[in-house]
């Protein structure tokens, strides 16, 4: 939104987007991910669901780039990173933190104090 995009997030369940943005005639499905997992130096991020709040019954769900535009991820520090569905190497998890994803996190605004 700050860089000028409209976001809406869909209406019912979307397996394979959790907001949509638009600017101009640019439509994209964003996928959206969060980690609290810490380990090496490195943020580990499942890309792959396999049963969220249900009992597991064996299908694990994995990302698939043509199915998303770009994946907004979250860590446990509030770093973000965006990144593209092209670059995204990992269908069930991938690690932030390092120099792989580095050119893709966002860095925070200055906070402008009141």
């Amino acid at each position: 939104m700050q860089q000028g995009y409209g976001v809406w997030v869909p209406f019912g369940h979307s397996p394979d987007c959790d907001l949509l943005a638009q600017k101009e005639d640019e439509l994209l499905r964003i996928q959206v991910k969060t980690s609290s997992l810490f380990r090496k130096e490195r943020w580990a991020v499942a890309t792959a669901t396999r049963g969220g709040n249900r009992s597991w019954n064996g299908v694990v769900k994995r990302l698939e780039g043509n199915r998303f535009d770009f994946l907004f991820v979250v860590v446990g520090d509030w770093r973000c990173w965006f990144i593209p569905a092209a670059e995204v190497d990992g269908r069930s998890g991938i690690c932030l933190g390092g120099p792989k994803y580095s050119e893709f996190e966002i860095k925070p605004y200055p906070r402008i104090n009141a």
